[in-house]
């Protein structure tokens, strides 16, 4: 199955479906093609593998760009148990693709699985590069926002804001996604966007069991991932950091997430040579909003990867 995208630039990428195998079944994916270095796309909470399209379009000139669903997103029909599962997925699924030292992208939540990914040693990326994705808070804050994210009320809010779990018929399916993009220009995460991405990001968070159509992910899937242990060696706080070797660049965005912790941030950065801070003028969905920008800023770490084994072989 292919999946067409016309990217802002008029090039047209031809993605293929692809399945990769992790340890209890196959996550769904998209393969945009290009030759050269692996660079896998990871999204965050309430996306999937179709958000990357217009970034993808920017890169296949010079390296080869996957993007996954994650569990219990897009048209992959695993579900979490457990809170690691889903970014412990990486290192299969790098596997899967016969890399050696690709690159890792990750908006969001995907920009803390690249991360754990990286911290834990399933994968020895070339580079990291973490767009607006960060964690910022101790461990002890961290398990408290993490609890926060578990309430009754927070559930709710999901539910309204984002139809998470949501049943219903394909009709009504059709006209939602149509609405989504329609409204695009008012929605707040998805201002500047294409309409047409939009629609098709959207279209492919509903995955059809029987007649029926469900939203992913459903709520139980965020509660999951949520449930972080106290004592995990890999853990959603700012400690994680000091557990990675490689190349980091945070993509911070003006009006995102963690704008008002830049200084954080910087932070981060500062502590290790070997990582960039780039701000980029958007809010928090970059991948979709300035793909030709993250694109541009992907193609350098490619760029770094090919001189520094260039380097290795001399």
């Amino acid at each position: 199955m292919h999946f067409p995208v016309s990217g802002r630039q008029g090039v047209v990428v031809i993605g293929t479906e692809i399945e990769l195998p992790v340890v209890d079944g196959v996550l769904s994916g998209v393969d945009f093609g290009g030759h050269g270095a692996g660079v896998l796309l990871v999204h965050g909470s309430g996306h999937n593998a179709a958000a990357w399209a217009d970034v993808a379009s920017g890169l296949v000139s010079e390296c080869h760009p996957v993007a996954i669903d994650l569990r219990g997103h897009g048209q992959t029909r695993l579900g979490s148990t457990g809170p690691e599962q889903y970014w412990r997925d990486i290192g299969r699924v790098v596997t899967a693709l016969g890399w050696d030292r690709p690159v890792l992208v990750g908006h969001s939540t995907g920009g803390y699985a690249v991360t754990a990914a990286a911290a834990s040693g399933l994968v020895e990326p070339a580079a990291l590069c973490v767009v607006d994705g960060v964690v910022l808070d101790d461990r002890s804050a961290s398990l408290a926002g993490h609890a926060a994210a578990r309430t009754t009320e927070a559930a709710d809010r999901l539910r309204t804001m984002f139809r998470y779990g949501w049943e219903t018929d394909e009709a009504r399916m059709r006209a939602h996604v149509e609405q989504c993009a329609r409204e695009a220009g008012g929605d707040w995460l998805n201002a500047g966007a294409r309409h047409e991405l939009v629609e098709e990001v959207t279209r492919r968070s509903f995955l059809r069991r029987g007649n029926r159509w469900v939203r992913r992910p459903a709520v139980e899937e965020i509660v999951t991932v949520t449930a972080v242990e106290p004592d995990a060696e890999v853990f959603p706080s700012v400690e994680v950091y000091d557990r990675l070797t490689c190349p980091m660049t945070i993509v911070l965005a003006a009006d995102g997430f963690y704008a008002s912790r830049r200084g954080d941030v910087r932070g981060v950065v500062d502590a290790v040579p070997g990582r960039r801070l780039i701000d980029i003028d958007s809010n928090h969905n970059i991948p979709m909003t300035r793909p030709a920008e993250l694109a541009a800023i992907i193609l350098d770490l490619v760029r770094d990867r090919a001189t520094a084994s260039a380097g290795n072989a001399d």
